[in-house]
């Protein structure tokens, strides 16, 4: 089997709060270290109520700090918000804290809505444009002080922590593969072009420092559980939360529900059943047969599940269903 890992939006549920939320993220990353999955990453967003990890460097060493050798990371850090120098400065912390275990995947997307992207970048004239150069930049922290550098990160220079590009466009696929970084597809929520993009990295891809052959990552909602039919209702908040959103109401994370039926309209079940495409529900002969049916489809290097369930606990078996395919 390939590594398999997690991605972890540090979901609010409906009748809990942030604290619940950051205690079951915790209880998840050392559940998930105990049963061998390879890395966990938490996702930055904004001014969205159902998602926890906009402080990502923070809960990261919360969580790193609560284990011991799993790796940690930013799944991604959307980096048209912050200064390169910032960045470098937060995960040149974290790898200095938790040495070997720190990635930084980084996105050019807002993670929030146009408003809330104002209010972060507030006198930043950089854009998304910017987003090469801002690599660059961050490239440059993280590796030896070249001779009379004026700026350093510090900690930082020299530790060369593992940058990753993020994407769900040809976009990301490309820019990974001209510079020769590992690339994670955001396959959970955008799979329309993860064939195309995978394809496109890997023919494009020209070796670094840092790789010297792709590294492709792709992600995966899974919702496993005891039957079928429990299975179906847990993945019901997801699709209940993916509903609100093209509503323009996100909220906490919903209650599941037996039936979808009601909730949402044809054109809204259309399009969610679209964006939750790459997505395996079931039994754990069934999810663990879908996990290795999307590995033989796409061929990954590595896989990253996640799995936005209303119930914490429900969720920790979730992953501890699918975990029994490491050992496979």
């Amino acid at each position: 089997m390939i590594p398999l890992s997690i991605l972890d939006l540090a979901p609010v549920a409906a009748g809990s709060t942030v604290a619940d939320s950051f205690a079951a993220s915790k209880a998840l990353a050392q559940h998930a270290e105990s049963l061998g999955y390879h890395r966990y990453w938490l996702a930055e967003h904004h001014n969205m109520p159902g998602i926890a990890s906009a402080a990502t460097s923070l809960l990261i060493s919360h969580l790193a700090a609560a284990t011991s050798h799993i790796r940690l990371g930013a799944g991604g850090i959307m980096l048209p918000n912050h200064s390169p120098l910032v960045i470098a400065e937060q995960f040149g912390t974290l790898a200095t804290l938790y040495p070997n275990r720190i990635d930084l995947g980084l996105g050019r997307a807002p993670g929030s809505d146009q408003a809330t992207a104002r209010a972060l970048r507030r006198h930043k004239v950089e854009t998304e444009a910017q987003f090469p150069a801002d690599i660059a930049e961050l490239q440059q922290y993280f590796a030896a002080a070249r001779p009379n550098q004026l700026v350093q990160a510090v900690p930082g220079q020299g530790l060369h922590v593992p940058l990753w590009i993020l994407g769900s466009s040809l976009y990301g696929a490309q820019l990974a593969a001209q510079l020769g970084l590992p690339y994670a597809f955001a396959s959970h929520f955008a799979p329309g072009m993860l064939t195309q993009a995978a394809e496109l990295y890997r023919r494009e891809f020209k070796p670094s420092a840092q790789l010297d052959k792709p590294y492709l990552m792709l992600a995966l909602n899974v919702f496993a559980a005891e039957t079928t039919t429990e299975a179906k209702r847990l993945f019901s908040s997801l699709q209940q939360q993916f509903v609100n959103l093209t509503r323009g109401t996100p909220g906490l994370l919903p209650a599941p529900v037996d039936s979808m039926d009601g909730i949402w309209q044809s054109h809204e079940k259309a399009y969610v059943q679209t964006a939750l495409a790459c997505s395996v529900v079931g039994d754990a002969a069934e999810v663990q047969q879908g996990i290795k049916d999307f590995i033989a489809k796409h061929n990954p290097d590595e896989l990253m599940l996640t799995s936005m369930m209303h119930d914490p606990q429900a969720r920790q078996n979730s992953y501890q269903i699918a975990a029994e395919l490491i050992g496979s």
